[in-house]
């Protein structure tokens, strides 16, 4: 169960500690994607941007993913729409805990979409876009938004 703490200082070791969780988990993910046996599929949920960050951070295999939606194989971005927190579903689980290492419901439609604007200002070589379903161009967003939340 997640909870912050009372005081102050403990509210931020948590976030820090959070932080660092997801900088972690999205460098992490990049390093599995660049593996040329690793299954990428923008259209599979658990395959796709946000899918194979969630695996990072849930732990959850590319299947427990989808069967956690009840084999529902829309976007990410529709269910970050239709999400209600708390009606007991599996996929509650894992936007609370998206959540709890800092990313919202929007952060997780950009994530499948590539489209962050401070993201891509941060890319190496400066601002570009990025094709949301090119395993390489997924790779350099998540790298380029863990190096901007180091660096905040």
């Amino acid at each position: 169960m997640y909870c912050i703490m009372n005081s102050h200082n403990s509210q931020s070791i948590e976030l820090s500690s959070n932080k660092r969780f997801l900088i972690d988990a999205l460098r992490a993910t990049s390093t599995r994607l660049e593996d040329t046996d690793a299954k990428y599929q923008w259209g599979h949920m658990g395959q796709c941007n946000a899918g194979h960050l969630i695996q990072t951070v849930t732990g959850m295999s590319s299947f427990e993913i989808v069967e956690s939606i009840d084999f529902q194989l829309d976007e990410w971005s529709e269910h970050a729409t239709d999400y209600c927190s708390y009606t007991g579903s599996k996929v509650d689980d894992i936007f609370i805990t998206m959540q709890r290492y800092g990313l919202s419901h929007s952060d997780i439609v950009k994530l499948e979409n590539l489209s962050d604007k401070a993201i891509l200002d941060n890319l190496n070589g400066g601002f570009r876009h990025l094709r949301r379903n090119v395993k390489e161009d997924v790779v350099e967003y998540m790298r380029s938004f863990a190096d901007l939340l180091e660096n905040s």
